[in-house]
C-alpha cells in the first residue's frame, strides 16, 4: 500500500481529514526509512535514548495502532510487548529484525487500523474494559494517532540526519 504524502483537501469531510493526515504521517515514516542500510537501521544515535532506531520507532508504532485501535477500541487481548512484563521500551527493541519486516508489518497494521476505522462511527466509545483509556471514542483514538505519529515521524527525521544526513520535509 502506497500511502500519499499530501495533505487532504481543506474541504473535506471529518472522517477523511482524519484518515488522510494520519496517513500522510504513516508515509513519512515510511520515507524516512527509504534507503537506509540495515546496519544504520538499528543504529542508536541518541545517547540517552538508546533504543529509539529508526526500526525501533517503526515498531513501536506498529504496536501503538495495535494498542489503540484492536485492543482499547475492540476490545480485543492486551497482546504486544507493551502488555508484557518486559523491559521498558520493549516494543522498540528490535535487533536482528529487519526493518522490511518491520515496515510491512507496519504496514498491515496500519491497513488494518484503516479497516477498522472504516467500520466505525467516530463516536465509537472503546470496549477495552480493563484499562482507562480503553473508553476513549474512535474520533480521539484518531487524533491521538495523528499526534503519535507525526511526533515520531520528527524523531525519524533527526534520527536519518544524524545517521547519513539526509533531510528533507515531505
Amino acid at each position: 500500500m502506497t500511502l500519499s504524502r499530501v495533505r487532504p483537501p481543506y474541504d473535506a469531510d471529518e472522517r477523511t481529514q482524519l484518515v488522510a493526515w494520519l496517513d500522510m504521517q504513516r508515509a513519512i515514516v515510511e520515507w524516512k526509512c527509504e534507503g537506509v542500510s540495515e546496519e544504520d537501521a538499528h543504529r542508536s544515535v541518541l545517547p540517552a535514548s538508546p533504543a529509539m532506531t529508526l526500526a525501533g520507532v517503526v515498531s513501536h508504532l506498529r504496536w501503538v495502532e495495535h494498542c489503540w485501535f484492536e485492543v482499547m477500541l475492540l476490545g480485543g487481548p492486551a497482546t504486544g510487548p507493551q502488555f508484557d512484563d518486559g523491559p521498558e521500551d520493549a516494543d522498540m527493541l528490535v535487533d536482528g529484525v529487519p526493518l522490511d519486516q518491520l515496515l510491512g508489518e507496519y504496514a498491515h497494521q496500519y491497513a488494518r487500523s484503516n479497516e477498522i476505522t472504516a467500520a466505525h462511527s467516530l463516536d465509537q466509545a472503546g470496549r477495552h474494559p480493563e484499562f482507562r483509556a480503553g473508553s476513549a471514542n474512535l474520533r480521539w483514538i484518531l487524533l491521538h494517532m495523528i499526534e503519535e505519529t507525526a511526533r515520531h515521524a520528527g524523531h525519524l527525521d533527526t534520527i536519518r540526519e544524524l545517521l547519513d544526513g539526509q533531510k528533507g520535509y515531505y
